[in-house]
């Protein structure tokens, strides 16, 4: 019991001294922004701010995990490689907040970052539980084709997580809902290590938020985006692929499902378009979610609660008994809130829309009205 507690204090002092210290560290990285330049300007309708808003606060996140997750964790080689890895991705999202780079050099790097904890640090997704039901091998073994995979799950979750990057709170928003399932999903299977450095993660999320929130007073940034989906993607490869159970292949999928739909749908659409699966568009999910008539906060909203029921599906797939129905339970709620939710906008905006249809009928008359009562008397004085 008393070893329970320890991980119980241990996980919570990582939660909260990561978050205090990104908190506390977003107002002098959004000064550093002004003063290099880090500015995103409104200049396309895929921006949702009308004013410029400083960007690389991404890089209070990143300070405040690097200084507890070091401070409380004992670091192996795995660990020091991805640590490697992500200071990479995060001074080239520094570069990027700054002077916008260019797509293929941005991926070419991100390459390199992500083959290094693969290649120097053993860090492999090497077998899934067989999707293949009717076949009498329970896991798929990838063998030598491991290295690829694993690189391009890193890449693919790092530029997943920086796409629906798109409004306020959104992606930092997800990003620690998806830290949250992954810390329970780690207890669960008795990972204390890959927990600590996850809590830490999600409070440095959470301390940023309150900055980040519409209306938004400073952006993540590439610098941040980009670094959440390069530690989300390596440490579910430590911990959700090695939960050696029946359709376990589909935790991770789950836990970071939003992004993952979000991004294949994009290149899909690009790609059937004729166009650059990496060329920019407005046609996210969130843009479609404005474009039906949410407001930036019920969107978010929204997305944040298919997150969190994606995530809670996923915890379910790891626990059983008691505890599964209960998760079950809070799911079906959550659904059932949310759906609600959507209908009772849905709604209101009908009759919002109605109104203002009316109200626009009424001026128009009114102004037709006017126009008569002043031609008729032009047409008096004219004739007197």
């Amino acid at each position: 019991m008393d070893e329970i507690y320890q991980v119980v204090i241990k996980v919570l002092v990582a939660f909260f001294a990561a978050g205090i210290l990104s908190f506390l560290l977003t107002p002098p990285v959004k000064r550093l922004a002004h003063r290099i330049g880090a500015i995103d300007v409104p200049k396309d309708a895929r921006r949702m701010h009308k004013k410029p808003i400083p960007r690389l606060g991404g890089l209070a996140i990143y300070l405040a995990f690097i200084i507890v997750s070091v401070a409380l964790n004992k670091l192996t080689v795995q660990n020091i490689t991805i640590l490697i890895g992500s200071a990479i991705i995060v001074v080239l999202g520094i570069f990027d907040d700054r002077n916008a780079l260019g797509a293929k050099f941005k991926f070419c790097v991100q390459l390199i970052a992500a083959a290094i904890p693969v290649v120097f640090g053993n860090l492999r997704i090497e077998l899934i539980t067989n999707p293949n039901l009717l076949s009498d091998h329970l896991y798929l073994q990838f063998g030598v084709m491991s290295i690829p995979i694993t690189i391009i799950w890193i890449v693919a979750i790092t530029n997943a997580v920086n796409l629906i990057d798109g409004l306020d709170g959104l992606a930092v928003g997800v990003s620690a809902i998806a830290c949250m399932t992954m810390l329970a999903v780690s207890l669960l299977i008795n990972e204390i290590g890959i927990a600590v450095i996850l809590a830490a993660l999600a409070g440095a999320c959470v301390g940023f938020m309150p900055y980040n929130l519409n209306p938004a007073s400073i952006f993540m940034g590439d610098t941040g985006s980009t670094f959440l989906g390069y530690m989300l993607a390596t440490l579910s490869i430590q911990g959700m692929f090695k939960v050696y159970a029946i359709i376990s292949f589909a935790v991770p999928f789950l836990i970071l499902g939003l992004p993952i739909f979000d991004t294949a749908f994009a290149f899909l659409r690009r790609i059937l378009s004729g166009r650059s699966p990496f060329s920019p568009d407005r046609g996210h999910v969130h843009h479609r979610l404005i474009d039906m008539g949410f407001n930036q906060k019920q969107t978010v909203a929204i997305l944040y609660a298919i997150s969190t029921v994606l995530g809670l599906l996923a915890v379910v797939l790891t626990t059983s008994g008691e505890l599964r129905a209960i998760i079950m339970v809070a799911v079906v709620l959550v659904t059932l809130i949310v759906g609600g939710f959507i209908y009772l906008s849905m709604e209101r905006h009908k009759m919002e829309r109605h109104e203002q249809e009316l109200q626009e009928k009424i001026r128009e008359h009114g102004s037709e009205t006017e126009n008569e009562e002043g031609s008729e008397g032009n047409h008096n004085c004219g004739g007197t």
